[in-house]
């Protein structure tokens, strides 16, 4: 008996050292970038050109995770080159908007590359990279309406305006006098939906965004203000979002600095360019 017991004791001291060291594995953060040889980013994949959604994998697009779908645009040539500097796999996951950062929280994605402003509020939860792009603000409005050829925000006096939710684009609404502010949408599809049909009579969006809607769509116009939006250097920054205090940070930096601002031009009218055509 005394023999037995002696050697189940060891055998329980045993199977809790292998558990330890599975554990230290396991434990390691997976935005560490170390633990495994894939770099899965989040997006939307619905906001031509930075991301969208198409059938096949031409142009550089990457297959969705889950899914039979692949993910194409700006965004996507941005984290493929990060990708290839960190020596990794790009995994694409397709997630909504608002779902983003706790997906990144959770650890369910290693980073956020989805036209993502690096604005006060989201620093209180996440970090980013240094800015892959900066734009400015237009309006997208129908070709042919009143206010195709507007120049200031003064134009837009009782029209009808959204953007998106929970993004800067929806309170810089409040800067025009006179605006009939509708609720905001969840996307950018769902908003050229309405403006299409007559809903609303624009949105606010980034200029590749608005360049991006009026190639897609022969009865859509951007306008570009002389007198438009007050907008902070941050919202009108794009970065890419990380878990607070991951050592990706560093290396993501590092991949950024070698796309050259040249490169980056020719990425952004490629994208625009290969943008799936309005349904």
């Amino acid at each position: 008996m005394k023999k037995t017991g002696w050697l189940v004791g060891l055998m329980f001291v045993l199977v809790l050292a292998l558990a330890g060291c599975g554990a230290s594995d396991s434990d390691k953060s997976e935005s560490s970038g170390d633990s495994k040889d894939t770099f899965t980013v989040g997006m939307e994949a619905g906001y031509p050109p930075f991301n969208w959604t198409q059938q096949d994998d031409s142009n550089g697009a990457v297959k969705i995770k889950d899914g039979s779908e692949y993910a194409g645009g700006y965004d996507v040539a941005i984290a493929q080159k990060v990708a290839d500097k960190l020596g990794k796999e790009l995994v694409i996951v397709k997630t909504e908007w608002d779902g983003l950062v706790p997906a990144l929280t959770s650890g369910k994605i290693d980073a956020i590359v989805a036209g993502m402003s690096p604005t006060k509020e989201r620093l209180k939860t996440i970090d980013f990279s240094d800015v892959y792009y900066t734009s400015n603000l237009v309006m997208v409005v129908k070709k042919g309406s009143k206010y195709e050829n507007a120049t200031s925000l003064a134009d837009f006096s009782g029209a009808k305006i959204t953007a998106q939710l929970n993004t800067f684009h929806y309170s810089v609404i409040d800067q025009i006098n006179g605006v009939k502010k509708q609720s905001a949408m969840d996307n950018f599809p769902a908003m050229r939906v309405a403006l299409e049909s007559g809903k609303i009579d624009g949105y606010v969006s980034e200029r590749p965004e608005g360049v991006s809607a009026a190639a897609a769509n022969d009865n859509f116009a951007m306008v570009e203000f002389t007198d438009g939006f007050k907008t902070s250097k941050e919202d009108t920054a794009i970065a890419v979002g990380l878990q607070q205090g991951s050592d990706l940070k560093a290396k993501v930096n590092e991949a950024l600095k070698e796309i050259s601002e040249d490169d980056r031009t020719k990425l952004m009218d490629e994208a625009i360019a290969n943008q799936p055509a309005a349904k």
